[in-house]
């Protein structure tokens, strides 16, 4: 969420960035700060009406021990006068500020100098490319005809279990997915974030906190007898374990990692994007999130996005960085890094990681601070990446490596998986 002390700083500012997010409702900054104005001397004249309030009754007590009653009743009708006046305004301010909180919600963060103009993903910039694409011969196949070849995963039967979109994992299938996760956590551990195993489903404060409410509802799925929402993402719990606290410099940076699964509903997904693994319902993904100084957050952004990418390197698969345009960023990032590898046999590169800055937007809404030197408190900045997400990652390992005796492995995965391929 923005902060309305910047907004109202920086009102032409702010229009400017949400436009390079092709932002459509502009005049929304416009009437956020006339219902902040409005609110602002509402609070002021309630405040005035209250100390008034205040400064007669204790007149009416000291008229009462002077025996002064006459005057004392004409001063308790002074006083339910300003108190039917100050409800008034109290009410008004009610109606004002669940106006203002709505209207706030709807801002998306703020795109940080950076991020290049553009409308879609195809307006996205490459930063840079790493690994070598394979040569695959005439008679590769894509990894879901491989599925069924080294009988890994079972689509049908995980479709009659739940629904289309549930893989169901098997024998070497499920080994492969938990070599994976324990790499991945292995790494980013190494690397000096602390694991952490979240609970799977959160409450809809959790959700706001991060924001995926209210921009994702539609997205989640939601468990309403229980108000619950499955998580799409480890970030929406682990982030929040700091919601409401304000941490010490001591304690800076906060490193977390996490494996969790993830569920999204993927609504309206149709068409050969979505065959095999390419997009599923659940989904096993390893998390890195990281709580710091906001002077130091673009430097650890680079850091992270360097993390990911040793980590594709150590997969020795064919990748490449964008940063994303305003137009095909996330509603919470300021700036966003995508990580695609290769897949020979489709031939298409598959997006297997974003990592971005949030900077205050979610600390914002989960009032996230920390102590300065001066002993001020101050939002930290949230970033969070993918390392990584695996459905897509198996899908080019299984292409990419495909031969006539089986499927190679790379070398990082042979200790975890107990051989050198399938």
């Amino acid at each position: 969420m923005l902060q309305i002390n910047n907004i109202r700083q920086n009102p032409e500012w702010v229009k400017e960035r949400l436009a390079v997010r092709n932002f459509k409702d502009i005049e929304l900054v416009d009437r956020i700060l006339q219902t902040d104005e409005e609110l602002r001397k509402i609070k002021v004249a309630a405040e005035s009406l209250q100390a008034s309030v205040n400064v007669a009754s204790k007149e009416i007590g000291a008229l009462m021990a002077k025996g002064e009653k006459e005057t004392a009743e004409s001063k308790k009708q002074e006083v339910a006068a300003l108190k039917a006046e100050l409800a008034e305004k109290s009410a008004s301010l009610t109606t004002l500020e669940n106006e203002f909180n709505k209207n706030i919600l709807l801002l998306p963060n703020l795109p940080h100098s950076a991020v290049p103009a553009g409308k879609s993903a195809e307006d996205n910039e490459v930063v840079r490319e790493g690994g070598v694409k394979p040569t695959l011969s005439s008679a590769a196949k894509p990894h879901w005809d491989l599925i069924k070849q080294y009988d890994l995963i079972d689509f049908e039967t995980g479709a009659k279990i739940a629904g289309s979109g549930f893989p169901l994992y098997k024998g070497k299938g499920a080994k492969l997915q938990r070599s994976l996760i324990q790499f991945f956590l292995d790494y980013n551990t190494a690397a000096g974030y602390v694991e952490y195993m979240p609970p799977l489903m959160v409450n809809e404060a959790t959700a706001y906190g991060t924001g995926q409410l209210p921009d994702k509802e539609g997205q989640m799925y939601h468990i309403t007898a229980d108000a619950l929402y499955l998580i799409p993402t480890a970030e929406v719990p682990v982030t929040n374990i700091f919601s409401n606290e304000i941490l010490k410099e001591t304690d800076l940076p906060v490193k977390m990692t996490a494996y969790t699964p993830c569920f999204r509903r993927e609504a309206g997904s149709f068409g050969s994007d979505v065959r095999g693994l390419n997009r599923v319902h659940q989904f096993d993904k390893v998390e890195i999130i990281q709580l710091v100084r906001p002077n130091e957050s673009y430097n650890v952004l680079e850091d992270m996005v360097n993390h990911v990418e040793k980590l594709l390197n150590l997969l020795e698969l064919p990748y490449r960085i964008l940063r994303l345009c305003g137009g095909d960023m996330g509603f919470t990032s300021a700036l966003t890094y995508d990580f695609e590898v290769y897949s020979a046999a489709q031939q298409k590169w598959l997006e297997v990681s974003s990592v971005s800055n949030f900077e205050t937007f979610q600390t914002n809404r989960m009032k996230i601070r920390y102590k300065d030197e001066t002993g001020k408190s101050q939002l930290l900045h949230s970033l969070n990446g993918s390392s990584l997400a695996l459905p897509r990652i198996v899908a080019a390992l299984l292409e990419n490596n495909q031969t006539d005796g089986g499927i190679n492995l790379p070398k990082a995965l042979h200790g975890y998986f107990g051989a050198e391929g399938i």
